[in-house]
């Protein structure tokens, strides 16, 4: 779940920190006032492209920070299988700064690339915008709507489904790179000579740089013997023994002065071996023009090797390795050709008996989404609405079946089933992710859910059931979503308010949460088109009271002498209860209270 939101310098944003809670959290404001670039915000400390040009006017770099809190331990466990460092308590600080000349994201305060970033947003968080939306238009997306409401079953065939395709692939390309005997011919031709070069080479391991160290020396000899003769000559001169001579006949006049005849003598010692050495290396020291030559033609023939196949010695034992598996390939290939084909077929039947069982499982499934699609879209004010799922098994696999879905709809009574994307307007297609999304919520893993320009074209009572249809998502998830609509603001858990104004000569966003009585005058705004009227604020009394009423709608159940309810909280909460098949009930969660601890008027009264 997202818990906190804080923002520095983003375009007309100085500073804005937002605490989000469980339920419904709405962003509204005029028109311009910023409210975009506060969702804008979330996408981009996720890892979405930007640029310089989102930092506000004047300052040096823009920052945003979220905070998540990750409760599921599976969940955690896929975060730390993308090498990302999250701690038990599965606390989540996500960080982006960016300046004119760079951009950098962290998480946990470890420093990531943009592309993990990414990686990580499909576990967080879902962002539904107007793009969004518009996926809805490609039925490639419709198998993956299926796919989510799908039986534990399917996930398990849909694994070993790829992994079987995975090896039919191969399979099918080991045939085909084959099958040309001209080209298998040519390119065996080509390996025996590459592998027999490779093999007259003869490379050995540190061979490499024992020939250049070697090179180096007989190159340079000419200068090597002179500055060994020269410096032979200057230790000829015996001044460090006549020093030593000198202090003999004086070191018993002065015990201190034995310690520097010490001294000279081990210098005199040390010059000695010197010189010995460097008569010892002039000695044996000399140039052999043959063994030069042999060795300029060693290191070409190295070198010629190294640039044909690898900078190493490593690299080119590899690649020889792997040319004569090659080869070995394609001198048995006729061989093992049919081995191949038998082997295509087996696959070929196993992929066959994967794909019927996953197609009966999606077909059921598209049957059951189909009645319940039309019932949340009944909800939300599409009358007469028909809705279908066309199903279409194509002709050649892949890692994902061999099944196509299409979505077909028609909004108008009396017109044919078309295909969503030559039907539905910018506002329908909002109302049908959201319908989707409700059918969803039960198996959506992801927790938190972002709405930008959900109610695009759409007001009256299509937006109170658009709103309804939000509080009753919001009972299983975390919901964030902008507004200009007054029926979506009251049915909200938290309201934040987004304003434009001006400080110190500069345009500025600000963002605040609002009271029961700041949401009032939010919602008197809306319903006056900017005047707050009393006629205004009456009727945005009274629209928050239905949203409560919606709310705190429940059926109550009597259990162990005392009265419970059943239904949504106040807070968005989901309650529930069941019952065994003695007729018992059993409380489903500890999210339990009394009737009279919760609910007021009739409920409070039974």
């Amino acid at each position: 779940m997202l818990l906190e939101l804080h923002v520095k310098n983003l375009a007309l944003i100085e500073k804005a920190d937002l605490e989000f809670k469980e339920g419904l959290t709405v962003l509204s404001g005029e028109t311009g006032a910023g409210k975009s670039v506060l969702i804008d915000s979330i996408n981009v400390a996720l890892g979405a492209k930007t640029g310089k040009g989102i930092i506000r006017n004047g300052s040096e770099y823009a920052y945003i920070e979220l905070l998540f809190a990750v409760n599921d331990p599976e969940k955690i466990k896929k975060i730390r299988a993308l090498d990302i460092e999250v701690e038990d308590d599965g606390m989540l600080i996500i960080s982006r700064k960016i300046t004119a000349q760079k951009s950098v994201a962290r998480i946990n305060d470890e420093t990531v690339t943009a592309a993990k970033l990414r990686s990580l947003t499909g576990l967080l968080i879902d962002m539904h915008g107007q793009f969004e939306h518009q996926s809805l238009l490609s039925p490639a997306s419709h198998l993956d709507f299926i796919d989510k409401l799908s039986p534990e079953e399917s996930k398990d065939i849909k694994k070993e489904l790829s992994a079987t395709y995975k090896e039919y692939s191969d399979v099918v390309s080991a045939l085909r790179d084959g099958s040309d005997r001209v080209l298998r011919e040519r390119e065996a031709d080509i390996l025996r000579y590459e592998i027999e070069e490779i093999e007259s080479a003869e490379l050995k391991e540190g061979e490499e740089q024992e020939l250049l160290d070697e090179f180096r020396k007989m190159k340079n000899s000419s200068r090597i013997s002179a500055g060994l003769s020269s410096a032979s000559d200057e230790l000829e001169n015996d001044f460090i023994t006549h020093a030593v001579k000198s202090l003999n006949d004086i070191t018993g006049f002065d015990g201190k002065l034995s310690d520097i005849h010490r001294q000279l003598s081990e210098i005199e010692g040390l010059v000695f071996e010197a010189k010995r050495s460097i008569d010892d290396y002039l000695n044996g020291f000399e140039y052999n023009e043959e063994r030069f030559a042999e060795i300029e033609n060693r290191l070409d023939i190295i070198h010629r090797i190294q640039g044909k196949y690898g900078d190493d010695i490593d690299a080119i034992l590899n690649g020889l390795e792997s040319r004569k598996e090659r080869l070995e390939y394609l001198d048995s290939y006729d061989s093992m050709r049919q081995k191949l084909i038998d082997r295509k077929e087996a696959l070929e039947a196993k992929l066959t008996e994967l794909c019927d069982r996953l197609s009966g499982i999606r077909e059921n499934t598209a049957k059951e989404l189909k009645v319940r699609i039309v019932n949340e879209l009944e909800d939300l004010n599409f009358l007469g609405v028909l809705f279908d799922i066309e199903h279409v098994r194509t002709d050649r696999f892949t890692a994902n079946g061999n099944d196509a879905m299409q979505f077909l709809i028609s909004t108008n009574p009396g017109q044919p089933l078309r295909p969503l994307k030559d039907v539905a307007s910018g506002g329908e297609l909002s109302r049908i992710m959201l319908a989707l999304k409700t059918v969803l919520a039960d198996t959506d893993e992801i927790e938190t859910l972002v709405f930008d320009e959900i109610d695009a074209g759409i007001s009256g009572r299509t937006a109170w059931e658009v709103s309804k249809k939000l509080n009753k998502l919001a009972s299983e998830h975390q919901v964030i979503a902008i507004t200009h609509l007054a029926q979506i603001a009251a049915m909200a858990d938290s309201h934040y308010m987004i304003e434009k104004g001006e400080s110190a000569g500069t345009t500025v966003t600000s963002i605040y949460e609002l009271d029961d009585d700041g949401s009032i005058s939010e919602l008197s705004r809306l319903l006056g088109g900017g005047m707050i009227t009393d006629a205004a604020r009456e009727n945005a009394i009274e629209l928050m009271d239905m949203a409560a009423k919606v709310k705190n709608t429940c059926d109550t159940v009597l259990w162990d002498g005392e009265w419970y309810l059943r239904g949504f909280t106040k807070s968005g909460r989901k309650i529930g209860c069941s019952e065994d098949k003695e007729g018992k009930v059993h409380l489903e969660s500890n999210s339990w209270a009394v009737c009279s601890g919760l609910a007021t008027g009739e409920h409070a009264e039974k």
